[in-house]
């Protein structure tokens, strides 16, 4: 086999990752584009700067712009300096635990903030509409349900929050350790 065969050998095992990462990051709130980005960045060994990733995919530079935007704001890609170069570098990320721990962990307590303001806001109101002495009967029911519910509702958000200092703290790897790394030949 020549060695131009064995590059688009690679080329296509390689391709088979990305394609695979692309058809998943649905899951984190991108395009399959960006996620083409994403995967073409993952095997690069060296940073690459806007008109390199153009390039490479054949994207427009303002959608490869926005491509780096949305990569960044998940936390998989960041700018990097180069000596002897003007222009903006960036890197992906590739260690995937720390992708995930910043990505889910700031989606979650994103989550627990949002919805334990809104119960709290939500429970004093229904609290001073059951202070009313002429309350309806159907509507006190109705207020001592909906109490009951978003109360029970905050034991969720107490444990979703107990889990994000679990990733935080590193304790969630007593419960769930991280596999030994495989190596090549297995």
């Amino acid at each position: 086999m020549s060695k131009k065969e064995q590059l688009e050998a690679l080329e296509s095992a390689k391709n088979t990752v990305i394609r695979s990462i692309a058809e998943t990051m649905d899951l984190y709130g991108v395009t399959p584009s960006i996620g083409r980005l994403y995967g073409t960045m993952y095997f690069r060994r060296e940073s690459m700067t806007l008109d390199e990733m153009k390039d490479e995919l054949g994207m427009s530079k303002p959608s490869m712009s926005t491509a780096v935007r949305a990569l960044q704001e998940i936390d998989m890609m960041k700018k990097t300096w180069s000596k002897g170069s003007r222009k903006d570098q960036f890197v992906s990320e590739k260690d995937f635990f720390k992708f995930f721990f910043q990505f889910f962990c700031k989606m979650w307590e994103r989550e627990v903030k949002i919805n334990l303001d809104a119960i709290n806001q939500t429970r004093t109101e229904i609290k001073e509409l059951l202070k009313q002495n002429d309350l309806d009967e159907e509507v006190r029911e109705e207020a001592e349900h909906s109490l009951k519910l978003i109360t029970d509702s905050t034991h969720y958000y107490y444990w979703l929050e107990d889990l994000v200092k679990s990733f935080h703290s590193g304790d969630i790897f007593d419960l769930v350790p991280i596999p030994e790394k495989e190596t090549e030949s297995e």
